[in-house]
């Protein structure tokens, strides 16, 4: 199986090691908050950082902190012409130094899983992100028809 899903990386996106496409969203900006004990809500540890691309795995954004790979956050994604924000659970992945200086760094997220487990993240969000995808992907980088790695789970 490992070389079957290999295989189709290479279909899809022969230049990167994932089957999510990566897609930018002009003027989204991200809110966070590092997860920690005491939890109030609208209480961001940093606000309207913007979004660099997004996918239905997570996203990578710009910000005037450093955080350290592993730490956990709840995000909160505002899109220019929505209604509502998208709030995702999870985890830093990666740092690297950004190209402004009002954001000097760049944060990899890796989303929690989808489900209606305690920790996962609302499953409809996903369906949002699919969306967003359609709406916001160039019609020659529309993702090819696969079987879709993010499954929801159910117990």
């Amino acid at each position: 199986m490992s070389n079957e899903k290999g295989r189709l990386q290479q279909e899809i996106y022969p230049e990167e090691k994932r089957l999510s496409q990566r897609f930018a969203i002009p003027g989204a900006t991200v809110s966070y908050k590092k997860k920690r004990l005491i939890f109030r809500k609208n209480d961001f540890d940093e606000e309207f950082c913007p979004l660099i691309n997004l996918s239905r795995g997570g996203m990578r954004f710009a910000s005037r902190e450093k955080l350290k790979t592993g730490t956990k956050l709840f995000t909160q994604l505002s899109i220019p012409g929505e209604r509502s924000t998208l709030t995702l659970s999870g985890e830093v992945r990666w740092v690297s130094t950004g190209t402004s200086q009002a954001f000097p760094y760049q944060l990899g997220v890796q989303f929690n899983p989808y489900g209606k487990n305690k920790g996962q993240n609302y499953p409809g969000n996903l369906v949002k992100i699919i969306a967003l995808e359609n709406k916001f992907t160039e019609p020659d980088q529309a993702r090819p028809e696969a079987s879709d790695e993010y499954q929801i789970e159910d117990s």
